[in-house]
């Protein structure tokens, strides 16, 4: 029998124009705060951005990386860079979620492996310090399966993926990654917890709002539970959520959406933004739909969104395919 403990999941998200503060439980959550004066002029390449990433082949790093980019790009989302700032910066949390045994986006002073109480802090103690907008994810997954560590990179995305709050992580105009893993043993079989830290986000695009799933998108979560706090209406398990954003001073307002799948059934989605979320953990360019039971693994759905950016009506729909990976 194979054992499997669910994905924590916890996530600090930094807008470039908006102060917002709210934290969830041990499993997710969200907080916000608006970058120095001056942050809203886009950054520049920081000297430590890698043009071709160097993690090590067949590593959790490399799929990760590879796996994010490539759901990120399909929709119009911009291409991460590896920075190596930003790596040793989740590698020395990751080392701190390891040795603290937490999963957390924030850091206690004296603690073992303390580098700074935040996202912001620990990449500047590492010497990166061009914020203009930052989400940083952190989390931990054990299972007694023997997979490769290639394998626990790709669980580890499509995780954040299926997290109401957390598949802003694709849903994004950053430009700048930095990955970090630490493992121990337990119980024989390998714990892993990691991090991911995205920044040096592009201003503007001119197609606003953009989703992600997208048109064509595969792969994705079909059945999500574990975030923490739970999305609103449902009953802890959730279908794949549809992320809307915007640029970074827009204002997204989400009406109706809906999924229909190939025999013609048509499934009611939980909109959520700014205004609706019980949480109070989406920022105002954020919106969020999602079906509030799991979905069918290797099926296809079309999307309907209609809502509203800075006013003006909006409408999306596209279709994406579920794969066999679960969310959290």
């Amino acid at each position: 029998m194979t054992i499997q403990k669910d994905f924590k999941l916890s996530m600090a998200a930094i807008a470039a124009s908006l102060l917002v503060a709210a934290c969830g439980g041990g499993g997710g959550g969200s907080s916000g705060a608006s970058p120095a004066s001056g942050a809203s002029t886009p950054a520049t390449t920081n000297p430590a951005d890698l043009t071709t990433p160097q993690y090590p082949a067949d590593s959790f790093h490399l799929a990760a990386f590879n796996l994010l980019n490539q759901q990120r790009q399909q929709c119009g989302f911009p291409a991460l860079q590896e920075n190596t700032a930003l790596d040793q910066a989740t590698a020395a949390h990751a080392q701190y979620l390891t040795a603290n045994d937490v999963i957390t986006d924030t850091e206690v002073a004296g603690n073992p492996g303390f580098t700074g109480a935040t996202f912001v802090d620990r990449a500047a103690h590492f010497g990166y310090t061009q914020y203009n907008g930052s989400i940083g994810v952190s989390g931990g997954y054990y299972t007694n399966e023997t997979l490769t560590e290639a394998e626990y990179g790709h669980r580890a995305i499509y995780a954040f993926l299926g997290g109401v709050y957390h598949v802003s992580i694709a849903a994004s105009l950053a430009t700048t990654v930095g990955i970090g893993k630490v493992a121990k043993t337990y119980n024989g079989f390998p714990q892993e917890q990691f991090s991911l830290n995205l920044t040096n986000f592009q201003q503007r695009t001119a197609n606003a709002p953009l989703t992600f799933p997208c048109q064509g998108t595969t792969g994705v979560p079909y059945d999500s539970f574990g975030e923490i706090p739970t999305p609103p209406a449902t009953s802890g398990h959730w279908g794949t959520p549809v992320a809307v954003v915007g640029n970074s001073t827009d204002t997204i307002v989400m009406q109706t959406g809906t999924m229909t799948d190939s025999s013609g059934h048509v499934i009611a989605l939980q909109v959520l933004d700014s205004a609706k979320d019980p949480n109070k953990l989406l920022l105002a360019d954020q919106g969020v739909a999602y079906p509030t039971t799991p979905l069918s693994p290797n099926s296809q759905y079309t999307v309907s969104l209609t809502g509203a950016i800075n006013g003006v009506a909006f409408s999306r729909t596209f279709s994406f395919t579920t794969g066999t990976s679960l969310g959290g």
